[in-house]
């Protein structure tokens, strides 16, 4: 298994608009071999910013870079940059092994 993860510091008073892109948009994953579920989590608030964290889980590393070079990549994040001033710098990706 495998998890990946992208830490978002959305601008304090754009959380709504970013959790609407989130619920809303069409992420492609659906029928991706490997996939096994996401979830958009919502962290600590800071005085500029409230912590997010794209968490997608796959059944294994492979999976989950064979995905990146899809189409149903491109076309998931095809729009992504129109969200760039909800951010306070870019997204941080972290990618984890399951040991457990």
């Amino acid at each position: 298994m495998f998890i990946a993860m992208n830490r978002f510091m959305v601008v304090r008073g754009a959380e709504a608009d970013f959790e609407k892109v989130w619920t809303t948009r069409d992420s492609h994953l659906a029928g991706v071999a490997g996939f096994v579920s996401f979830h958009l989590l919502r962290g600590p608030e800071r005085e500029d910013h409230t912590l997010y964290a794209s968490h997608t889980e796959w059944a294994s590393r492979a999976d989950f870079e064979a995905w990146t070079r899809s189409e149903a990549f491109r076309l998931a994040h095809r729009n992504a940059g129109d969200n760039r001033p909800m951010y306070l710098g870019h997204p941080e990706f972290e990618g984890f092994e399951v040991v457990v």
